[in-house]
């Protein structure tokens, strides 16, 4: 299994990140995709994805989109230039908290876009209450990429199907309080646009049991999203984690 998308630098994880990669390399996660939220935290996923044989992404984060730097292309490209990049991202729009103005989101996302083609990089996309601007602006620039951590419904899983993204599942599918609109949009997923990913330390998936003390998701924990994807598809988990695993690949040219 390939999980694709850890936030490998959470302080979360600054104390015990070598016995975390253990856990996920005995629980047969092959390879994992660090995720950089801004130019420093970018950085910082790069030294861990060499350190560890992973793949990392490089960019910035809707909520850090406001301390962007006059610099950053420059600063992206630098990065991209690193075999271990294999993305542009995490970036995207966030209208659910407003960390950053929403016109300031929506400059950065675009200039990374543009970068991403310039390098014929994908992106590695974040949006949230946001998807008409976020459709409007992907229409204009057509990248490859996935749509990390989507949560959204039917109609909007379509929509992105139709620009060739792929889409990221994590944990909240397992969620049974809040994931009817995402097993609804599964119905319109073909396992072959599914990435698989656990956004750890984020969405624990509640299927666990015995239920963990510690509310840290690992990425060991992938399982569970597999488990959860077998049984609705109909198909083994090994050919969920193949199948997801050969996507992740193709999509990031690995």
């Amino acid at each position: 299994m390939i999980d694709a998308g850890v936030n490998l630098t959470s302080s979360q994880f600054h104390v015990d990140a070598d016995d975390v990669v253990a856990r996920a390399r005995e629980a047969g996660i092959t390879s994992m995709m660090v995720i950089g939220c801004d130019e420093q935290d970018s950085i910082e996923a790069l030294a861990l994805a060499k350190r560890y044989q992973y793949a990392s992404c490089a960019g910035i984060h809707p909520h850090n989109a406001k301390d962007a730097s006059a610099d950053l292309e420059s600063n992206l490209r630098q990065l991209a230039s690193e075999n271990e990049v294999v993305a542009i991202g995490e970036c995207g729009l966030d209208y659910n908290r407003d960390f950053s103005p929403r016109p300031q989101q929506r400059e950065i996302f675009a200039r990374q876009l543009a970068l991403a083609n310039e390098l014929n990089l994908p992106v590695y996309l974040h949006e949230r209450d946001a998807h008409e601007d976020m459709l409007a602006i992907l229409k204009e620039y057509q990248p490859k990429g996935v749509l990390h951590c989507f949560t959204g419904t039917r109609a909007q899983a379509e929509n992105y199907l139709d620009l060739g993204l792929y889409l990221g599942v994590t944990g909240w599918v397992c969620d049974e309080r809040r994931s009817q609109d995402l097993n609804d949009a599964l119905n319109v997923i073909s396992l072959d646009r599914v990435l698989i990913e656990t956004d750890a330390p984020y969405l624990l998936p509640r299927t666990i049991r015995p239920k963990p003390k510690s509310r840290r998701c690992e990425p060991m924990h992938l399982a569970y999203v597999v488990a959860h994807l077998s049984a609705h598809y109909g198909v083994s988990e090994s050919e969920v984690s193949k199948t997801t695993t050969q996507n992740f690949r193709t999509l990031f040219n690995l």
